[in-house]
């Protein structure tokens, strides 16, 4: 009989898509199958309003909670019907959600998405609000995605580094010696800022391969002015969101210039910022002969891997795909992890990532058929 599968949903700060992978961690990893399903324009308005306080917000986001939850149960469904996969071969599903709010400096975060309605739609056990537990117990409730690079990743040869660059960039740090902790942390914007930026000027969803960042000149004083942000110089752990990069941050630090820059150049020092502030992060650690493997969307912009190749110079950089798992995947194929890790009553969190005052279950569980 083969071992049962675990199917993960990941919709991240960039909002292109719902990532769907149909995994097995028994006797070892296996990715089964993976589907990305587009976010509707409508729906992807609806969720940029809902990242800023407004007007009638409560009726808007029990509205959309319930439209998201649809839309992941439709990921799932997909998934398993391109698989050829039986929803009673499915043993949980691990649901991210789609976060509105990040506030660990409060306390507090939420990601929506009905987990009853996706249980109820697809009749399979659903595992969601990973988060807010590791919260309660000091943490910030992110990262939690280290915890599944140091089971899946973590080498007793090389000292490695995982980046995962999304809407924000965060990373992990797997030193050879087994018996030094796992850390991990964000470092600040991965791709938010640049994906703003550009659809702000060209209405264009993502700079593709960083074409149009590289076509413009870097600002040295915004760049510097960047840097001075506090948070870049803060001790993990440690996360951030949109609630602290956005357009409105960029916007107030070009007015501070002297002169009005070209757009195109603004976006040239938004992927420096990126590239920057990642590899003073890997700096820190004084790491003998690291290897850096990049995942999530960020891995596919060529400028900005370039520009981590040559600041991170003479150590190797390439992506997850060079350790058997495809950058797309990784961030969902975690979600799926922690899932089967919360079916099976172990713990999610890494406290030395997030700061919580130990090991944690995480997320609440919503039963299907």
């Amino acid at each position: 009989m083969s071992a049962p599968v675990y199917i993960g949903l990941m919709s991240g700060t960039s909002l292109d898509s719902i990532d769907a992978v149909a995994v097995r961690f028994e006797p070892g990893f296996e990715l089964i199958a993976s589907h990305s399903e587009p976010i509707p324009a409508a729906i992807d308005r609806r969720i940029h309003s809902m990242l800023n306080a407004g007007e009638n917000e409560i009726e808007r986001l029990g509205r959309l909670d319930l439209e998201l939850g649809a839309l992941f149960a439709k990921a799932v469904l997909k998934l398993l019907d391109n698989s050829g996969i039986k929803a009673n071969e499915v043993a949980a599903i691990g649901s991210h959600g789609q976060t509105i709010r990040h506030r660990p400096e409060a306390g507090f975060t939420m990601q929506i998405g009905d987990p009853n309605v996706i249980a109820e739609l697809t009749g399979i056990t659903t595992v969601a609000d990973f988060r807010r537990r590791d919260m309660a117990a000091g943490g910030q409730g992110a990262p939690l995605v280290p915890a599944f690079h140091d089971a899946l990743f973590r080498s007793k040869e090389h000292n490695r580094v995982l980046v995962n660059i999304g809407g924000m960039a965060n990373l992990t740090i797997l030193e050879a010696d087994q018996n030094k902790p796992v850390l991990g942390y964000d470092t600040g914007p991965g791709n938010v800022l640049m994906d703003s930026w550009i659809q702000l000027h060209h209405q264009s969803s993502y700079d593709c391969d960083g074409q149009w960042a590289a076509s413009g000149q870097v600002i040295p004083a915004l760049l510097e002015d960047m840097l001075v942000l506090p948070f870049f110089s803060e001790q993990p752990p440690k996360s951030t969101g949109r609630e602290q990069f956005n357009n409105l941050w960029v916007r107030q630090m070009v007015r501070k210039l002297d002169s009005e820059p070209l757009a195109v150049d603004v976006q040239a020092t938004l992927l420096d910022l990126t590239a920057i502030s990642i590899t003073e992060a890997i700096n820190n650690h004084n790491l003998d002969q690291p290897v850096i493997y990049l995942c999530g969307g960020g891995s596919h912009n060529a400028r900005l891997k370039n520009q981590l190749s040559f600041l991170l110079k003479p150590w190797q950089v390439s992506t997850t795909a060079d350790l058997g798992l495809d950058p797309d995947w990784v961030e969902a194929a975690a979600f799926a992890w922690l899932a089967y890790r919360s079916i099976n009553r172990q713990s999610g969190n890494v406290p030395e990532v997030t700061g919580a005052k130990g090991f944690r279950p995480l997320g609440a569980i919503y039963w299907g058929d």
